[in-house]
């Protein structure tokens, strides 16, 4: 029997309930020629022991509703997004980068994705592994998105040592935001000036995206991003590492949680947390990201 977990956005608005319904309707057309077991959870009431032994999980909504519950779930059980407000038919919706699948493509979908005939896109996620100075050691949530890394006062610079490889210098700026290569449209795309993007995605290889992020120090002096070029906007799969000289600092992984820090704390940024298995049915992630920025550089 096939395992599903369907997680719904709740905000009270028609055009989602509608969805949902019409989501229900299908899948219990589906469960009467296959045995299958269906769960219905608001994003609001989910814990992570309802995805522990999930054959699928079906996410309704948009790419925050993903966003927001993608750390509960392990790197071995796949997700189908379903838009349930898409932007091509309102320009309120929701533009669903991770959400390959709409209510009007939903029927043909399940049947491909219960049929294991979905692609099946390995999604790479970052993590920030952080030491304390009394000795304890915190991983935040993965994310498949951005991670910050900044001061909690957003009106105090942040301050700390950054090292990468071989490089290493003493920085402040206002925060750190590290990248995976499919999440780079959520924010960071829009924290540097579009010819910086083009001449960083100019180095980039086929195959890169899979174990690379992108890094960018938010705010710091001209003199520096000259100087130390690698300590500003990079491209890397090495990790990297900062120690705080802030009196207290978070990690915010997808915007959805935070973990702080104290100064002297050690945090190392990287692409070692568990992937995420994102079905799609048309089109490869990397593909549809390739026909958005139109280049052929993945």
């Amino acid at each position: 029997m096939t395992d599903i977990l369907v997680v719904f956005k709740k905000n009270f608005e028609s055009i989602h309930d509608k969805s949902l319904e019409t989501i229900k309707h299908i899948l219990h057309s589906v469960q009467e020629k296959k045995e299958i077991r269906i769960d219905i959870r608001a994003r609001e009431q989910v814990r992570r022991a309802d995805f522990i032994g999930r054959d699928l999980v079906i996410v309704l909504g948009g790419d925050g509703t993903l966003t927001s519950i993608s750390h509960n779930i392990d790197a071995n059980t796949p997700v189908m997004g379903v838009n349930s407000h898409p932007r091509s038919n309102d320009p309120e919706g929701s533009y669903g980068f991770y959400m390959d699948c709409d209510i009007d493509t939903f029927e043909d979908d399940i049947h491909v994705a219960l049929s294991g005939n979905a692609i099946i896109n390995d999604v790479p996620r970052l993590q920030a592994v952080i030491d304390t100075t009394s000795g304890n050691r915190f991983t935040t949530d993965p994310a498949m998105n951005d991670l910050l890394i900044a001061n909690t006062h957003q009106y105090a610079p942040s301050k700390y040592h950054l090292r990468r490889g071989e490089n290493k210098c003493r920085q402040q700026s206002s925060g750190l935001l590290f990248s995976t290569w499919l999440g780079q449209g959520a924010w960071l795309n829009h924290t540097v000036d579009s010819e910086t993007i083009e001449r960083l995605r100019k180095r980039i290889k086929e195959g890169d995206w899979s174990d690379h992020y992108l890094f960018v120090a938010r705010d710091i002096p001209h003199s520096q991003r000259i100087g130390d070029p690698w300590s500003w906007i990079d491209w890397t799969s090495e990790s990297t590492i900062l120690t705080s000289d802030m009196h207290r600092g978070y990690v915010v992984p997808d915007g959805w949680d935070e973990v702080h820090f104290n100064r002297g704390a050690t945090i190392t940024v990287n692409t070692e947390a568990p992937r995420l298995s994102i079905l799609t049915f048309r089109k490869t992630l990397a593909e549809k990201l390739e026909h958005i920025v139109n280049g052929n550089f993945i």
